[in-house]
Order: structure tokens, then C-alpha cells, then sequence
């Protein structure tokens, strides 16, 4: 059984062809990120024509790459969303072209949950276990107890953690994209040197918030000399926000570990995905929390923590056993919670 999976939620032009042996047989990304660093971030309007432009080269090469024709497919699985709606029409109508053509079924994938099931394809692990889903859009701990069976434990009340990386490389002069801006000049910085706050450390419950983080970055850099921050202040900025990131995250998914073992004692598995979980500081942190409270951390490879198809492909592949497949008028969608694909269980 081999899937084809199509990924345009925002900015890299993807296609990948996965087999149910867990053999990622191509994976082909195309990056946008020389379109958009001009303007500091992802413009939704270049974002789709890039995919328009590019997408049917991209399937073509993954198609080549795999040695596979559409007859051989078990089916199409294409991101439905969340995403931006433009680049997310533009996967997914393509991907009902090609299921049409070849008769073949189609797989609308919630983006997240191609995430949440990642380390599945990668690691091979069983249900159940704990996902830390870190990313630009999104910072979600959810029990994942199987394809279609989540739990979601918390939350981000207000901004993603990659809008906050995002948001503070701007604001220290670094370029796009920005976690990986702020990653490297925290290499060199000083994390004590300005006091941020750690939002909603030490209360009850597994939810984030990162405003009032990033509203401190602010207002420190507005006290430098000028209000310009020189390579040293970035450095230690950086450094600074990086630290109170892993706090929060360490405090909030602390919380969601022994929630978790009370009702899973003999599952302790914590899977982080989502761009985020590139960030090799922020894996370090995690694997001491894991440490501490006796579980195991696992992570895609870097280059399937960030948006890839597959990740979607494996999804697909996971829902096409249970027979969970969507007609051809499946919608665009740019808000879809993880909840809302949960399918009936025995």
C-alpha cells in the first residue's frame, strides 16, 4: 500500500510518497522562504501563486523519485487544512484531480493531525501517548489514543509559541523565518540577563500564553539605547525569551504529564512535533522534564518536525485502513480543530 500526500497549508510546495511499510519512498519540499523574507513573514496571496506555479512539477518529481505511477497509489491524500484557505484550496483541489483521474480515493488530512501522527512513521511507536504540538499556528498538548482518538489536554489561550519566535526575531532586527533566527543568536546571549515573565508558570492546568512574553520583549527593547538593539542586547534578548519559553513549556507540559499517566501509567511516551520542535534548546528542556518524571521523549528528524507531505501521506495511509476516506466537494478549510476529525470507536 503506498499513498500519495500533497502539503500547500503555507509555504513550502510539497509532495511525498509514503508506503504502509512506514518507507518514506520520496518527500519533495519546496521552500518559499527567499518569496517571503522580504516582508518578514508568509504573504498569503505569493504563498498560493507559488504553489499554482509549482505544485504539478512537485508531485511529477515525487511521483518520478518513488518509481511509482498513480495505478499503483492506494489513494490521494491532500491537506485540507488548517492553513491559509488559498494555499490549502490549491493541494486540495489538486488532489481531487488526480483521485478522479485515477480512480483512486481521497484522503482530506487535518494538518494537524498529520503531526500527531508523525513519529508513527518515523519511530513506529503504538497508541497511546502525549503529543506536545509546537508550530507557527499552534501549542497543543493532546492525548493521542489513536488514528482519529484525541484528547486535547491544553491549549494556547491567546498566541502560537512560532508566532512568539516569529514576532521577537522582527522586533530584534533578525530575519525571516524566525525561529531559527533567534536559536542562532541565542547561541552567544546571556538567558539571565533580562528578566521576562514566565506566563502562567506554577498555575493550574496545561493551557499557554505567550502575548505577555512577547509584550516584555517589547518593552525591553524599547529601553536599549535608542531603542535599536545592538548584537550583544539581540544576543542576550534572544537567549532571554528563549529561556522563558522552555520554562513555560516545561511547567505547562509537567502538568500535562501526570495528567496524562493517571489515566495511561504504563504508556509514558511524549511525542513533540510541529516546527517548533526543531528548536534543539527547547528538546534539550523537554528531555530533562521527561527525565524527571520518567518518560520517554521522542521527535521526528528535523526536516519532518516542519511542514513536509509525509507526514500527510503517512495520515492518509493511517485513515485509508479504518476505511475513513472523503468525497470530492471535502471542504477547504482554515480553521479546523484536531477534535473535529475524530472518528466513531468501537
Amino acid at each position: 500500500m503506498i499513498v500519495l500526500g500533497i502539503e500547500t497549508s503555507c509555504d513550502e510546495t510539497a509532495a511525498a510518497v509514503v508506503s504502509g511499510e512506514r518507507e518514506i519512498l520520496s518527500n519533495v519540499i519546496l521552500s518559499q522562504l527567499d518569496d517571503h523574507r522580504p516582508y518578514g513573514g508568509v504573504v498569503p496571496e505569493i504563498a498560493s501563486r507559488a504553489h499554482v506555479q509549482h505544485l504539478d512539477g512537485i508531485i511529477e518529481r515525487a511521483m518520478r523519485e518513488a518509481g511509482a505511477t498513480y495505478g499503483d497509489l492506494a489513494g490521494i491524500a491532500a491537506t485540507a487544512g488548517p492553513g491559509l484557505i488559498g494555499g490549502v484550496m490549491v493541494g486540495l483541489v489538486t488532489g481531487k484531480a488526480i483521485a478522479a483521474s485515477a480512480s483512486r480515493p481521497l484522503i482530506a488530512v487535518n494538518h494537524l493531525e498529520g503531526h500527531a501522527l508523525s513519529v508513527r512513521l518515523t519511530d513506529g511507536i503504538d497508541f497511546p501517548y502525549l503529543l506536545l504540538l509546537v508550530s507557527g499556528g499552534h501549542c497543543q498538548l493532546v492525548e493521542v489514543e489513536g488514528v482519529g482518538a484525541y484528547r486535547r489536554l491544553g491549549t494556547t489561550i491567546d498566541d502560537a509559541i512560532g508566532e512568539a519566535f516569529d514576532k521577537t526575531a522582527k522586533m530584534l532586527g533578525l530575519e525571516y523565518p524566525g525561529g531559527p533566527a533567534v536559536e542562532r543568536m541565542a547561541l552567544t546571549g546571556d538567558p539571565t540577563r533580562f528578566s521576562l515573565p514566565r506566563p502562567l508558570r506554577g498555575r493550574p492546568g496545561c493551557d499557554f500564553s505567550f502575548s505577555g512574553l512577547k509584550t516584555a520583549v517589547r518593552h525591553a527593547v524599547a529601553g536599549l539605547t535608542d531603542g535599536v538593539p545592538e548584537e550583544n542586547d539581540a544576543a542576550d534578548l534572544a537567549a532571554s525569551f528563549q529561556a522563558a519559553v522552555g520554562d513555560v513549556l516545561a511547567d505547562r507540559s509537567a502538568h500535562a504529564l501526570e495528567a496524562y499517566v493517571e489515566r495511561h501509567p504504563q504508556d509514558r511516551v511524549l511525542v513533540i512535533a510541529g516546527g517548533v520542535a526543531a528548536n534543539g534548546f527547547l528538546r534539550t528542556r523537554m528531555e530533562a522534564v521527561c527525565a524527571d518524571h520518567d518518560f520517554r521523549m521522542l521527535a521526528p528528524p528535523p526536516d519532518l518536525c516542519t511542514d513536509n507531505a509525509a507526514m500527510i501521506a503517512w495520515a492518509g495511509l493511517e485513515r485509508l485502513r479504518f476505511g475513513l476516506t472523503d468525497p470530492l466537494d471535502a471542504p477547504a478549510r482554515a480553521r479546523w480543530p484536531l477534535e473535529e476529525v475524530m472518528r466513531p470507536l468501537p
